[in-house]
């Protein structure tokens, strides 16, 4: 499941391995190595790709399926839009 999620969110964010293996500071053969499931990454590691993408550690895990959102940045009109938006979004399933 860590494998999938580190790929999948490589790919969404449009890094190669090579660059986020240098956000990381480790080698690109270590994140080939994650993403085919041969290794994984150190807890520190887990911890700074959750903060990178911008999920929990626990959906990078696959211990959830919840995608989570940092809306700590936005104002409150910003933050009544995405509500609005998500209002929107679930009232069309």
């Amino acid at each position: 499941m860590v494998a999938e999620r580190i790929k999948e969110l490589r790919e969404k964010n449009n890094y190669t391995q090579a660059s986020l293996a240098k956000k990381l500071n480790v080698t690109r053969s270590s994140v080939n190595a994650w993403e085919m499931g041969i290794s994984v990454p150190s807890t520190t590691l887990i911890v700074e790709l959750a903060k990178l993408f911008q999920v929990s550690t626990d959906y990078l895990l696959g211990l959830s399926e919840n995608v989570t959102l940092d809306i700590s940045s936005l104002n409150d009109k910003e933050i009544m839009i995405v509500y609005e938006l998500i209002q929107y979004f679930k009232s069309q399933k």
